[in-house]
């Protein structure tokens, strides 16, 4: 097999193995994305049923990749009264072992929630 033919197999190798690859990327993604929101929307149900507020279902999450460590979830719901519930939440860091993370929740407008945590286990200490 000639030098020029070798390379050219290389190169379609490695063409291949990256096509195959990129697709467990994206499955990857999309369960980290998924864990991470199921994570935000316990948290959210618990942090409303500490302060009383009792929600109609499971906040719905989405997240947001800025393409760097940091991501960004946004959350809606509705109390059980029907007042609009909205979540916005930054995780600075993702890709450490510790994030530096900010979670605003508000009710009908009203802020009810500001801080670095979200559900059981929160540490509220600054």
């Amino acid at each position: 097999m000639s030098a020029g033919v070798r390379r050219l197999l290389l190169v379609a190798v490695l063409v291949l193995a990256a096509a195959l690859a990129l697709p467990g990327c994206k499955v990857m993604q999309r369960i980290s994305d998924g864990s991470y929101n199921n994570a935000v929307t316990d948290g959210v149900a618990t942090e409303l049923r500490d302060r009383g507020i009792e929600l109609k279902a499971r906040p719905h999450c989405e997240t947001r990749d800025s393409g760097s460590s940091v991501v960004h979830v946004a959350c809606t719901a509705k109390t059980s009264t029907g007042e609009p519930v909205a979540v916005t939440g930054v995780a600075a860091d993702a890709d450490t072992a510790r994030p530096r993370e900010t979670y605003v929740i508000t009710v009908a407008g009203r802020q009810v929630l500001n801080q670095h945590c979200l559900g059981d286990g929160c540490d509220r200490s600054p």
